[in-house]
């Protein structure tokens, strides 16, 4: 029998200064093979738990948003959602072959849609909780190989060698604009538009959720990093970069002080991060670049961004609820 766990990864979520409630939520989890021994002819203690190898290992963060309890009931449910999802879906047990992996995928795919499915019919049935929305951020990782799903504005990133790359794209309004040429990259993070989101779970549910996938090969000493919009809003590549550099396998110390700058630098929203130091035999790819991140589903053209015409806001809507992590079918919510 085997328990013993070997996963090198920690996470914190914080309040923040500002707000009177967190709506963040994490999850780190090892996936394994077990059996439950209720009656054996086999020298075995009877009601035991027998534990196979590890099949992976899972990181999620999600970022809540509609309100306060709805916020916060929205990514609660995801999470939750998501591990009765796991727990019952053989794919994230079996043994992956890298050139015909394109089954998982398609369940990654599923897994997103299926939760966000579920966000909308209690939203439906609630109406303390309508229109609750939450960004879903997950990486799961086997060895040598991590899948990540995403949807919202919390981030994946991957540090290799003092190098950082962002895995995942911010679904908001000013991200649209500097992909189309409308807005400079530096003044992204600056902008008003830069916390209205398009693409979440939950919601108002216009349109279907896009559920961007990618897998990145993984390397020795590689560091993943996820996290909320709490944190990226005060810490740049370079600074993640530098902290990833200076904790090295300390992950509890790494992401204590990542918490610790973001609420330092204002902490204006909820903060939640989890950095974890896969372990692995073996390298792939060339040692010290960066992997490519092969993209999996894709956006096709610009008009999968755009609201329906019927819902579409004027620039005097959008102000109103631009200060914050929001979705559009808020704006007939007077503000907290």
């Amino acid at each position: 029998m085997n328990t013993e766990s070997h996963i090198r990864a920690a996470g914190r979520t914080d309040v923040g200064q500002r707000r009177k409630d967190n709506q963040d939520q994490f999850l780190i989890a090892e996936l394994r093979k077990s059996m439950q021994i209720h009656s054996t002819s086999l020298a075995l203690d009877e009601e035991c738990m027998l534990f196979g190898g590890r099949s992976g290992q899972l990181l999620v963060v999600a970022d809540g948003m509609g309100g306060h309890a709805a916020g916060r009931r929205a990514s609660n449910l995801a999470v939750d959602h998501l591990i009765s999802q796991l727990l019952n879906n053989i794919h994230w047990f079996l043994h992956l072959d890298q050139e015909n992996d394109d089954g998982f995928i398609e369940s990654l795919k599923a897994l997103l849609q299926q939760t966000h499915t579920k966000l909308l019919a209690e939203s439906q049935d609630d109406s303390e909780h309508r229109g609750m929305g939450t960004t879903l951020t997950l990486a799961y990782i086997v060895w040598p190989r991590m899948y990540v799903v995403h949807a919202g504005d919390s981030r994946c990133y991957l540090i290799r060698e003092g190098k950082c790359e962002q895995l995942t794209t911010d679904h908001t309004l000013a991200k649209q604009l500097v992909d189309a040429g409308g807005m400079k990259p530096e003044d992204e993070a600056g902008s008003r538009w830069s916390n209205v989101l398009w693409n979440v779970l939950g919601g108002n549910g216009n349109n279907d959720l896009i559920a961007e996938v990618r897998r990145v090969e993984l390397q020795k000493n590689d560091t993943v990093v996820l996290c909320s919009d709490g944190l990226t809003r005060y810490i740049d590549d370079a600074t993640l970069a530098s902290t990833v550099e200076q904790y090295g396998d300390v992950v509890e110390g790494m992401a204590d002080h990542l918490v610790a700058m973001a609420n330092g630098s204002g902490g204006i929203d909820n903060i939640t991060v989890v950095v974890s130091r896969p372990d692995g035999k073996g390298t792939s790819g060339n040692d010290g670049d960066l992997p490519r991140s092969v993209p999996l589903v894709q956006l096709d053209d610009e008009s999968d961004l755009q609201p329906d015409s019927a819902e579409s806001m004027s620039l005097e809507e959008l102000q109103i609820f631009a200060n914050e992590d929001t979705l559009p079918d808020e704006r007939t919510k007077p503000k907290s």
